[in-house]
């Protein structure tokens, strides 16, 4: 939100106040002097004018979560348990879910709160890598890893997903690398192959790896390094003079 539009939400305050207030250096954000009314200012920044504190600013969060088989990813359910049950409760009404797993699908889930971040981890067009781990009924069929490179026509959608990256661990296990996240993806293309999955387990998000020492139901918060390797957009930059 443009910084004198939150000047001028507070009562009694018009836009016109605000913008002399930001123009005469009255107004703070994140402790630092802002003299242009058209920045734009994040739900997290805190705001001042004249001493007085206009937004607090949210606390932001960002979690990764070791997903169990049985929970559903969504923020409430009337029949199954959902991954919110697992996090501090006082958390779960702000928070949403980039990038959702089956019920059955476990490993790395992350939940955050700030808006901008989750829509360029999730965009399609920016094309960051999902691993999965792989297993199974049947062994691998020789062409598998030729046919996932080439694509895999998804006819209710009218589209061929875009290449994919396979590594065969065992005859009924593999790591696989998809750009995209289409419903069940994984599962149709295994099936269009003449194969079924039985475990699927995600890794990594792009440079946000599912780490061996983190068990499963619980959740820690994302690293700096972690947190940066998503390049944020414009609109959630800093408001700076």
């Amino acid at each position: 939100m443009k910084l004198s539009r939150i000047l001028s939400n507070e009562n009694g305050v018009s836009r016109k106040q605000a913008n002399q207030s930001i123009a005469t250096g009255m107004v703070m954000v994140d402790g630092q002097r802002c003299s242009n009314a058209s920045a734009e200012v994040s739900r997290f920044q805190q705001v001042t004018s004249h001493g007085k504190i206009i937004q607090q600013g949210a606390t932001a969060r960002y979690l990764m979560l070791n997903k169990p088989a049985g929970y559903l990813s969504a923020t409430r359910d009337a029949v199954h348990p959902t991954v919110m049950d697992l996090l501090p409760t006082e958390w779960c009404d702000d928070l949403h879910i980039a990038g959702r797993l089956d019920r059955a699908t476990t490993g790395l889930l992350i939940l955050t709160n700030d808006g901008n971040w989750s829509r360029n981890l999730t965009e399609p067009l920016t094309r960051v890598p999902k691993v999965y781990r792989v297993t199974t009924a049947y062994p691998l069929s020789p062409d598998t890893e030729s046919r996932f490179a080439a694509g895999i026509w998804f006819a209710w959608e009218g589209l061929t997903t875009s290449p994919a990256v396979l590594e065969q661990l065992a005859p009924c296990e593999a790591r696989l690398t998809i750009f995209e996240g289409r419903y069940h993806q994984v599962k149709r293309m295994f099936h269009a192959v003449g194969n079924r999955v039985t475990g699927l387990h995600r890794e990594r998000v792009g440079d946000i790896v599912l780490p061996d020492d983190l068990p499963p139901a619980t959740y820690r918060h994302l690293s700096d390094s972690e947190l940066q390797s998503v390049p944020q957009s414009r609109a959630s930059d800093s408001a700076m003079p």
